[in-house]
C-alpha cells in the first residue's frame, strides 16, 4: 500500500503516515461532490454563509492543537502557529461578508422595452491544491469563497501537511456541511494530474512551485477547465532616502525571515538608496543578530524554526556560499546561532551585502532565511532592478512621501505594491501575480469572478 509520510523537520522522525487515496475512491469523491453541488447552489447565499461561518468557527476551536501540529509538520514555531489561524479567520470572514454583494446580479442599465442582467453562477466542482508553507492561509483563499459561490470543493493538500486537509474535513463535518460537498483526498502528483486530465473538476486552484504550476497547466490542456496558479516569488523592497530607518529595518526583517523565509511573498531582495545604505545594512544585521532565536519550534521562546527539510536548507546555504565566493559579504555571525548546522534543516538567518544580479541569491527564489541588499543611486535604478526578475508577486516601497510612492508604484511590475509594509494579504484586495508568479486571482470581490461564470439575460418585452 502506498503511503504519505510526514517526516518532521523538528527531529527527522516520522510524524504521521496515511494511505494514499485510491484512484477509484478519488473519483467517487468527485462524483459525490458534483451530486451535492446542485442542491448547495440552490441555497440562498445567506444560508451558505451560515454553514461556512460554522466551518470557520469549528476550525478555530482546534487552534491549540493546530499550532503544535504545524510545528511538527513543517517547523513553524508554536509561538507563531496561532497567528496563521488569525489570518485564516480574517480572510474567511471577509469573503463570507462580501459574498452577497460580490455575487449579486449585475445591472447593465435600462433599455426601453428590454430587461437585461448578468448573473454569476457557480462553476461546479473546484479542486484545491494547497501547499505546506502556509497550509491554512493558502487553502482558505479558495475553499471558503468557492463554497460561498455555490461550488463543491475537493481538497488535496501537500504531502508534508496532509493533516491540514484532515482538519478542513473535520471542520466541514462539525459545521454540518451536506454530505459530499467537501472532500479531502490524499493523492500523489501523478494521480492529481490524472484527475485533472479526466476533467473531474471545473476549476483547479494551485499554490506552489513554478514547476508544479507548469505541470498543472499541462494536465489541464484541452479540458477547458479553469486554472488558477499562485506560484513563486522573488519579492523586492526599495528603501528610499526619506524612509524611517528603524521602522523599515524591523518590518523588513520580519518580511524576510518570518516562517524561516518560506513565504511566496517574503522579502528576498532589498534595494536601498545610497544615503541610507550603510546604516541600513548595519542596522538590519544587528537587528537580525539580536532578535532571532533559532531552535526547536516546540519551545515557546523560539521565533525561527527549521526549514521544512534539509535539502531546502542546503539549497539556500549553497546560494549564500556562491554569493560570498563571488564577492558578497555575509553580515550576520552565524556562529552565534548554536542550533545552526549543515546537514540539518536548522539554518541561521543571513544578510548579504555587496551583491548583484549575477548571483543566484538575487535572482532565483531562495525560500529560506536570507536576504540580499544592494545600494542604488536613485529611483530609476531601484525600479529597474526591482523589475529585473522573472517573478512578480509583490513589491514594497518604504518612504514618508505618499505622493512620491503613488508615482513610483505603477512602475513596479507586480501584483501587489505595498507602502511601508510587506508580506501581508489584505482580503479586501485582489491577490494575484504576473510572469512566473502565476495567473488568476483569489480574495476580494474580484476573486469571486474566478469561481463563477457569467450568465446573461436578455428579455424583450411583449409588443
Amino acid at each position: 500500500m502506498t503511503k504519505f509520510t510526514c517526516t518532521s523537520p523538528v527531529d527527522g522522525s516520522v510524524y504521521a503516515e496515511r494511505a494514499v487515496t485510491t484512484d477509484a475512491d478519488a473519483r467517487t469523491a468527485f462524483a459525490a461532490a458534483r451530486r451535492a453541488q446542485a442542491d448547495w447552489a440552490a441555497l440562498p447565499i445567506a444560508k451558505r454563509a451560515e454553514y461556512c461561518t460554522a466551518m470557520v468557527d469549528a476550525m478555530l476551536s482546534m487552534k491549540d492543537e493546530i499550532a503544535t501540529e504545524l510545528a511538527w509538520q513543517m517547523g513553524r514555531p508554536i509561538s507563531q502557529g496561532a497567528g496563521e489561524l488569525g489570518g485564516f479567520e480574517e480572510r474567511a470572514r471577509h469573503m463570507i461578508a462580501i459574498a452577497e454583494d460580490a455575487l449579486a446580479p449585475i445591472d447593465v442599465g435600462p433599455k426601453e422595452g428590454f430587461t437585461r442582467a448578468i448573473n454569476r453562477l457557480p462553476l461546479g466542482v473546484v479542486f484545491v491544491l494547497a501547499p505546506w508553507n502556509f497550509p491554512y492561509l493558502t487553502a482558505v483563499n479558495s475553499i471558503i469563497p468557492a463554497l460561498m459561490a455555490g461550488n463543491a470543493v475537493v481538497l488535496k493538500h501537500a504531502e508534508q501537511t496532509f493533516l491540514t486537509g484532515e482538519r478542513f474535513a473535520r471542520a466541514a463535518e462539525m459545521a454540518g456541511l451536506p454530505d459530499g460537498l467537501f472532500a479531502n483526498i490524499a493523492v500523489t502528483h501523478d494521480q492529481t494530474a490524472g484527475l485533472i486530465r479526466e476533467r473531474l473538476a471545473d476549476q483547479v486552484n494551485f499554490t506552489g512551485s513554478v514547476g508544479g504550476g507548469a505541470a498543472i497547466e499541462t494536465a489541464a490542456a484541452g479540458t477547458f477547465a479553469g486554472v488558477g496558479l499562485e506560484l513563486g516569488g522573488k519579492d523586492a523592497a526599495y528603501v528610499l532616502a526619506d524612509a524611517d530607518l528603524d521602522f523599515a529595518i524591523e518590518n523588513l526583517a520580519d518580511g524576510a525571515f518570518f516562517n524561516s523565509g518560506q513565504s511566496c511573498c517574503g522579502i528576498e531582495r532589498i534595494y536601498v538608496h545610497a544615503d541610507l545604505h550603510d546604516a541600513f545594512v548595519e542596522g538590519l544585521a544587528a537587528f537580525v543578530q539580536r532578535s532571532f532565536t533559532l531552535d526547536t519550534p516546540l519551545d515557546p521562546a523560539t521565533n525561527l524554526g527549521p526549514l521544512v527539510r534539509t535539502s531546502a536548507a542546503d539549497f539556500v546555504r549553497g546560494q549564500i556560499d556562491a554569493a560570498v565566493a563571488a564577492g558578497a559579504r555575509a553580515c550576520v555571525d552565524t556562529s552565534a546561532f548554536s542550533r545552526d548546522a549543515k546537514g540539518t534543516p536548522y539554518m541561521a538567518p543571513q544578510v548579504l551585502s555587496n551583491v548583484d544580479h549575477s548571483m543566484s541569491v538575487m535572482t532565483d527564489e531562495s525560500f529560506g532565511p536570507v536576504v540580499g541588499i544592494m545600494k542604488v543611486a536613485d529611483d530609476a535604478e531601484a525600479i529597474r532592478l526591482m523589475n529585473d526578475s522573472e517573478f512578480g508577486l509583490t513589491g514594497s516601497l518604504w518612504s514618508r512621501d505618499l505622493a512620491r510612492v503613488e508615482q513610483l508604484a505603477p512602475q513596479v511590475e507586480a501584483g501587489t505594491i505595498f507602502m511601508n509594509r510587506c508580506d501581508y494579504l489584505d482580503p479586501a484586495l485582489a491577490w494575484t501575480g504576473i510572469r512566473h508568479s502565476g495567473r488568476g486571482t483569489t480574495l476580494s470581490r474580484v476573486g469571486y469572478e474566478a469561481l463563477t461564470r457569467p450568465k446573461s439575460y436578455h428579455f424583450r418585452h411583449a409588443i
